[in-house]
């Protein structure tokens, strides 16, 4: 009997096996890729570009085409909307052959680091050679097969290239295998040579049948959950690192009832935030470098630290100074083996983390901590409380400070609206003061934490919760970055808004060149002085960031300043979540008004000699915080 068949293209093919796959998490089936997005060139235009438009002739609303205007910023859409939906789902993106190929690679990286599934189509060059060398071709001369493409591979968890139709099968099969695993997940990328795209073939019709692809949720294994439950029990000062792996098992309501049986004090990573509500008395907040006090105090004695779904990144641990007990004992709860085994720990519990939880609160039923800890734990989040207080309040200052501009926006927001941010001063400042209302409420990319990502990933957000108010939160160096993707919200009636922090300059970094002695310098936006040659002394540039907003279409309102900027920019910010359009916000702060310290570090190394006295105090400084690392071998 012979096997039905459809005479196609490679690109008519691809993109209509993507529109008919499905990820199944128990009772949860949606879509795997509910969408693409394109911008099309040379290398892509008469194959997938024909492809998508022939689908949309055909079978309208199956694979809905989106425009973008920087390949970057596609993918940081895709993860946006992966973060919302937990991982299920995710877009596809295609970009054109050489220039278009690599704008994709910034987003690729930030995709694998932050452990989120996006799947890249970038285009190469013809697979034939027959035109060889085309337009906007690399050319090595010691591997002429080497393309643009070739740099996904160290930044893609599943790399492969459709050199011929018939490959086309097994690439598209395992890449979707790759996408929709929690342990392996992250930028999934085939190259597509645009002769290999027109190229025709016979499709079997079942590779086009609707498929499904179940989400793995890992149970632990008998001994390493004894072996867990042994380390815990015998804890007095435990604590948990919540990371997003807390999140993308939809196991939120598994971690509050565990701690809410055993009294275990949690701190969340940034991936983390929303694990647990702001207000819930085992939050201490965020942990870490840019962590609470209330938290960082907590760890530096805990004696068994239990991450559940986090990467322990170097602002997690503080640059391993957060955790201080001499014989601190790390039990890792993590899908990904890889992730489960850091800090050298004996105790990984290799499983999903909401099967994890619930395994480990029945083990447990009779543990809780001790009355004075957990008095210990009531007092340090009763005193962070009462700082956070202090910070949002209003000083009267003509410029307010970022710590102020926060708690305005906090306080006109709803509990399910989404705060999105990524570079900057504001992750750090927002990771210890953004009191999240709600498990999804919180997303913030600091595993890349990649300047641009806010806007683009603000449409994500909105794409995937079309129900919730997204509230992207930018400094101008980071909207600089990448700003264009307003014209995307503005051209499909996307609803975000934006509040545009004005600080002439990097704020983030200003402070960061100050505590290695580097004095701010080169972090400023201002006018070259002659005299000088530096921008240190010049004038602040007339750059008019809410008129180029403006420009795209976005209505844009302007908090002046003076003693009434955070009233005003409250109002400005409940005008913005009634307008059903997209709103910009654009509000001065003062950069050098620092928000409450959370006694955490990050190591960036100083110079060992240097003739500057700045240099040379912040290296004195430097070494008493190095003699604080420790290997966190568990």
């Amino acid at each position: 009997m012979s096997t039905p068949t459809r005479r196609m293209t490679v690109g008519q093919a691809l993109v209509e096996f993507l529109a008919n796959q499905w990820t199944v998490d128990g009772d949860v089936r949606e879509r795997t890729i509910p969408g693409i997005f394109g911008i099309f060139g040379h290398g892509n235009v008469a194959g997938l570009g024909q492809a998508i438009k022939q689908l949309h002739v055909e079978q309208p609303g199956l694979l809905p085409y989106h425009q973008a205007r920087n390949e970057q910023a596609m993918v940081h859409q895709a993860v946006g909307y992966a973060r919302m939906h937990r991982r299920r789902a995710t877009y596809a993106a295609t970009a054109s052959v050489g220039p278009g190929a690599a704008n994709m690679l910034t987003g690729a990286a930030l995709a694998t680091t932050n452990r989120l599934p996006a799947l890249l189509l970038p285009s190469d060059t013809f697979a034939t050679r027959t035109t060889d060398p085309v337009l906007q071709q690399i050319e090595m001369p010691h591997d002429t097969s080497v393309q643009v493409t070739d740099a996904f591979r160290p930044l893609s968890r599943f790399f492969d290239r459709v050199e011929r139709p018939e490959q086309l099968f097994s690439i598209a099969l395992a890449a979707m295998r790759v996408l929709t695993d929690p342990a392996e997940t992250g930028a999934v990328t085939i190259a597509l040579p645009e002769d290999v795209q027109a190229e025709e073939l016979e499709v079997p019709v079942a590779f086009l049948a609707p498929r499904e692809w179940h989400v793995r949720r890992p149970l632990p294994e008998h001994g390493p959950l004894a072996r867990a439950v042994a380390a815990i029990q015998a804890a007095e000062r435990p604590v948990i690192v919540a990371g997003g792996g807390v999140l993308y098992a939809d196991a939120a309501a598994e971690l509050r009832a565990f701690v809410e049986a055993t009294g275990i004090p949690v701190g969340t990573s940034q991936a983390g935030g929303g694990a647990l509500h702001w207000d819930h008395p085992q939050y201490l907040g965020g942990i870490g470098a840019t962590g609470t006090a209330a938290a960082n105090a907590i760890a530096a004695q805990a004696d068994v630290v239990i991450g559940i779904g986090t990467r322990y990144s170097d602002f997690t641990t503080a640059s391993r100074t957060a955790f201080q007990h001499p014989d601190v004992t790390f039990v890792n709860v993590n899908v990904a083996a890889f992730d489960a085994y850091k800090h050298g720990t004996q105790l990984p519990l290799i499983a999903d983390a909401r099967e994890a939880l619930v395994a480990l609160t029945g083990s447990l039923a009779s543990y809780t901590v001790s009355d004075g800890y957990a008095t210990e734990i009531a007092d340090r989040k009763r005193s962070w409380d009462a700082l956070v207080d202090d910070a949002f309040a209003p000083t009267g200052a003509a410029l307010p400070g970022q710590s102020e501009i926060i708690g305005a926006v906090q306080s006109a927001c709803d509990p399910r609206d989404v705060v999105i941010q990524a570079a900057g001063s504001l992750p750090g400042d927002l990771h210890k003061l953004w009191r999240v209302r709600d498990e999804l409420g919180y997303h913030v990319e600091y595993a890349f934490s990649c300047m641009g990502y806010e806007i683009a990933g603000g449409l994500g957000v909105r794409r995937g919760a079309p129900d919730r108010d997204a509230i992207v939160m930018v400094g101008d160096g980071s909207y600089l970055m990448l700003h264009t993707e307003l014209v995307t919200a503005v051209a499909e009636g996307l609803k975000i808004i934006v509040v545009l922090i004005q600080n002439h300059g990097y704020a983030s970094i200003g402070h960061l060149s100050e505590t290695v002695g580097s004095e701010r310098y080169g972090t400023r936006y201002r006018y070259l002085d002659d005299a000088t040659q530096s921008f240190d002394n010049g004038e602040p540039l007339p750059v008019d960031l809410a008129a180029n907003a403006r420009s795209y279409g976005v209505d844009v309102i302007e908090v002046e300043p003076g003693t009434g900027a955070i009233d005003d920019l409250r109002a400005a910010v409940r005008q913005a979540k009634a307008n059903e359009h997209t709103t910009l916000i654009h509000v001065n702060s003062d950069p050098l008004v620092y928000a409450p310290d959370g006694d955490g570090w990050w190591d960036v190394p100083v110079a060992q000699t240097s003739t500057l006295d700045s240099t040379r105090a912040a290296r004195a400084d430097y070494e008493q915080h190095v003699a604080a690392q420790r290997p966190l071998l568990g």
